[in-house]
């Protein structure tokens, strides 16, 4: 009787890595015919005998269907958010341009970026809405300390107000206690409606209205594209009939500046999706949510606000108090 010893897969050599899928799985299958009566003892010669049971690491559990799991670590910038960043604007000199457009390194960085842009597929957003609703993180169930939060980034976008409707956000939500949520479409709005919509979460509303001088509500609706951003823009007069007139300057409309990068560090993995984010008087993010509101996220919710008005209020008190006593020290002297 013949004995047919291993030959080993050309699928292991360093230079058939680089191959697509589709040759590495011709040459498995070439080989498994001469190995089909060898008894494999290694788990690396059972991946490369049976292909259709190996499989590789998978970072995102959007594409196995696995549960989102509790957010852990704070989301954010390192930095606080100022007055004129992430614009969107080009205010570069025509020499500035000329000088980068023709730098070796502005060219190698811009090739890395359209590589990375150009590697995305174009229905993976939508791929992800089939698990959990596109949900990828669980909100965490309790606020940040304030010590270990990261900044939300600043935006700069066109409002309802009509005497100043291009405003920064950082003017907005410094000073104040904000629950701001973010969309870019009416499916991802309805989303973030399940968080801090009047009829999904009457308890928010009140706690605003009667803290109405310390929180807010704050929406920022994202469009990249241009020809979307100019037909919303032509509906503004219908979404400023539904909102009352307070609420005009809390609508943003963001078509430049919210780039890939800023999106990944306040976990906004998911255009399609609608985001909620409870910020401090110092921009700070203290809890997060994304895709459709659970009982327990919307628990955790008004229990973070509540609890930053109370701060809040508390600061205030602590400041006036403060400042009476150094008026009365400066009359004495």
């Amino acid at each position: 009787m013949r004995k047919y010893y291993p030959i080993p897969s050309l699928a292991e050599k360093p230079v058939l890595e680089g191959r697509c899928l589709s040759c590495q799985f011709l040459r498995q299958k070439q080989s498994t015919r001469r190995t089909s009566t060898f008894k494999c003892t290694s788990q690396k010669e059972q991946s490369i005998s049976n292909p259709q049971v190996a499989s590789g690491p998978n970072i995102d559990p959007q594409t196995n269907g696995s549960s989102p799991k509790p957010l852990t670590h704070p989301l954010g910038l390192p930095y606080p958010p100022e007055i004129g960043q992430h614009t969107g604007i080009d205010r570069r000199t025509l020499w500035q341009r000329k000088d980068e457009f023709t730098s070796r390194e502005k060219q190698i960085e811009r090739r890395i970026r359209l590589a990375k842009e150009f590697s995305k597929p174009y229905f993976r957003e939508w791929t992800r809405m089939r698990y959990h609703k596109g949900k990828t993180f669980l909100s965490n169930p309790r606020l940040f300390k304030a010590d270990k939060a990261l900044y939300f980034p600043n935006l700069f976008g066109r409002t309802l107000d009509r005497l100043n409707p291009l405003k920064h956000t950082t003017p907005v939500l410094q000073g104040k206690v904000s629950v701001v949520s973010i969309f870019s479409s009416l499916w991802a709005e309805r989303q973030a409606a399940s968080f801090v919509g009047l009829k999904q979460n009457s308890t928010l509303h009140r706690m605003i209205q009667e803290a109405n001088a310390i929180a807010q509500k704050v929406e920022i609706n994202v469009e990249d594209n241009w020809l979307k951003a100019l037909l919303i823009r032509s509906f503004m007069g219908s979404i400023r009939r539904k909102l009352p007139e307070a609420q005009h300057g809390r609508y943003f409309l963001v078509t430049t500046g919210f780039t890939d990068f800023l999106k990944e560090q306040i976990g906004v993995m998911n255009g399609k999706v609608g985001y909620v984010y409870l910020l401090d008087d110092a921009c700070r993010i203290r809890w997060a949510g994304s895709s459709v509101a659970t009982p327990v996220e919307m628990e955790s919710l008004n229990n973070g606000l509540r609890r930053l008005i109370e701060e809040k209020r508390r600061t205030k008190v602590t400041e006036e108090r403060d400042s009476k006593t150094r008026q009365v020290d400066t009359v004495e002297t």
